[in-house]
């Protein structure tokens, strides 16, 4: 899924406050015609905020009234609204009730005095500044004043902070769309690593593991005295940088940070950096990690060949430093697949092409793509029902 910025006059694709487009549907017809807002939960979690807030505040500008369920996930709003229309309302509520009046931070909870009077407390600024009491979403507020909500303030993604908790802080798994009985995939993919599965052979090139980058470093030197230096130095120096900060990822820079230092180092357009952070930018917890990136990386996967070298460096992530996450595979792929950063044919040649590039032993490679084969046959299924579904039509 993509992210918009919270505030979308910021025009930044590197703001660090990101929130899911609202997805709504319309359900029956003539003066029983309503709209479910699909997403919800998530659009307020994003927003630090009740999802009952956001309902009534749609209610009250659209002249509209309203029914909610938390139990089941159901926030409807009565009449036909497309998505444009409810993005567009939304933003009034987030100038209103979101943003600080002073620095526009989203990271803002909201309060509720003594007289009954409303005032958003901005975590990044300090200053604290009154909600308009005249709004009727504001009386509502008063008499349904806020929970605390998990982190407290809105949050988003440039490297490593939560996307505004879609991620839990006890790590359950995020609500929404997901491959159907991956559970099933995920153990047979463990069942495939002790079978044997014909693979294509393909032996390509240059070995862009961090060793073979370290090796060819040492050998480097500066070219007739100038202060220019070599394009793999470069590589090596990026490398090292990055795993300088430890393995608890939540200590490496922000994706901004990240981006401004491959800039720096005029490698940001390089198929070698996609491979670098597919090894060293994620932990145990890859799939959320990728998730929480999900921005950053669009950005930087550019073509097939950026893409394939990504995945190389994952490969060799799983296969030499975290076998324990191989048969996490499908997973892996299918969060990739499903956020748009990796295309079906990019994966479609990862898991059939055994290569020792990345990892340096063809055996250490076919175990990895061999755990990948469960999502390659949901990649199959999919596709075959697409295409009954256009002969249906």
């Amino acid at each position: 899924m993509s992210f918009i910025n919270i505030c979308r006059d910021n025009t930044d694709v590197f703001y660090r406050y990101k929130m899911p487009p609202i997805q709504s549907k319309i359900e029956g017809r003539g003066n029983g015609i309503k709209t479910l807002i699909v997403n919800l939960t998530d659009v307020a979690k994003a927003l630090a905020r009740p999802p009952s807030y956001l309902v009534k505040y749609f209610g009250f500008e659209l002249g509209a009234q309203t029914s909610m369920s938390e139990s089941t996930d159901r926030y409807l709003v009565n009449g036909q609204h497309d998505s444009a229309k409810l993005q567009d309302t939304l933003d009034g509520f987030i100038s209103k009730f979101v943003l600080c009046a002073s620095c526009k931070n989203p990271e803002t909870d909201i309060i509720v005095k003594k007289g009954d009077i409303l005032i958003r407390e901005c975590k990044a600024c300090g200053k604290i500044t009154d909600i308009d009491p005249r709004s009727k979403l504001s009386s509502y507020i008063i008499k349904n004043p806020p929970k605390k909500i998990a982190k407290g303030t809105a949050a988003a993604n440039v490297g490593g902070s939560t996307i505004s908790d879609l991620v839990d802080d006890n790590k359950k798994e995020t609500k929404g769309e997901a491959v159907e009985g991956q559970d099933e995939i995920e153990a047979e993919a463990s069942a495939l690593l002790k079978k044997k599965v014909d693979l294509k052979d393909d032996d390509w090139s240059v070995d862009m593991s961090a060793e073979a980058i370290a090796e060819r470093a040492k050998k480097l030197s500066l070219e007739d005295g100038s202060a220019a230096v070599s394009t793999n130095a470069k590589y090596e120096q990026f490398g090292e940088w990055l795993v300088s900060f430890g393995d608890d990822k939540s200590k490496l820079p922000s994706d901004v940070e990240i981006f401004k230092k491959m800039s720096e180092l005029k490698i940001d357009h390089d198929e070698e950096t996609c491979q670098i952070l597919g090894q060293v930018l994620f932990d145990d917890n890859i799939v959320e990690e990728i998730k929480k990136h999900e921005q950053f990386l669009d950005k930087l996967l550019e073509t097939e060949d950026h893409e394939k070298a990504f995945l190389g460096g994952i490969e060799r992530l799983l296969g030499l430093e975290k076998p324990a996450l191989i048969a996490k595979m499908p997973k892996i792929l299918y969060e990739l697949y499903d956020a748009d950063l990796v295309s079906e044919e990019a994966i479609k040649k990862f898991g059939t092409t055994v290569s020792k590039k990345y990892v340096g032993d063809k055996k250490v490679s076919k175990k990895v793509r061999k755990a990948a084969k469960p999502f390659l046959k949901w990649l199959e299924t999919a596709d075959e029902e697409s295409s009954d579904e256009e002969d249906d039509e």
